[in-house]
C-alpha cells in the first residue's frame, strides 16, 4: 500500500558541494547525510541528493518552464525578482526569468547543474 511520498531527489557529483548549496543558499535543513545520500527538509517536503560516485551529472535540457526530462523542483516565492537577484549575487547560474499570466518564474541551476525553479503565483504579486 502506498502511504506517502518518501522524497524527490537529484543526482550529484560532489555531495559536500551540493549539501552546502541546498543548506546554505536555499535554507534547507539536513536530516541525514553521508557520501552517497543526503536527505533535506524543505517546508515539509523531503528532498534527496543521490551521489553519482563521482561521475558527472548529465546535462538536462530545459526551457523557460523547467527541465525537459525528469522533474523540476519548484520553490514557491513571494518575490522572484529579489530571490533571483540573491541567487545571482551568490554566484548561482540563473538560467531564465519570465512572466506569464499565471505567475512569474526563474529557472536556476544547482551546484551540480540540476535545474530548479522559483515560482511566484499571480495572486502573490
Amino acid at each position: 500500500m502506498i502511504v506517502g511520498v518518501q522524497d524527490v531527489y537529484y543526482n550529484v557529483t560532489d555531495m559536500v558541494r551540493a549539501v552546502a548549496f541546498y543548506r546554505d543558499l536555499l535554507g534547507m535543513r539536513v536530516i541525514d547525510s553521508n557520501e552517497h545520500w543526503t536527505s533535506l527538509e524543505c517546508f515539509g517536503a523531503r528532498v534527496g541528493l543521490h551521489g553519482s560516485g563521482g561521475q558527472p551529472v548529465p546535462a538536462v535540457e530545459h526551457d523557460e518552464h523547467g527541465a525537459r526530462h525528469g522533474a523540476t523542483l519548484t520553490l514557491r516565492s513571494t518575490d522572484v525578482a529579489a530571490d533571483a537577484s540573491y541567487l545571482r549575487r551568490s554566484g548561482v547560474n540563473v538560467l531564465s526569468e519570465s512572466e506569464q499570466s499565471w505567475g512569474r518564474l526563474a529557472l536556476f541551476a544547482d551546484s551540480e547543474g540540476n535545474v530548479l525553479k522559483l515560482m511566484q503565483p499571480a495572486e502573490v504579486r
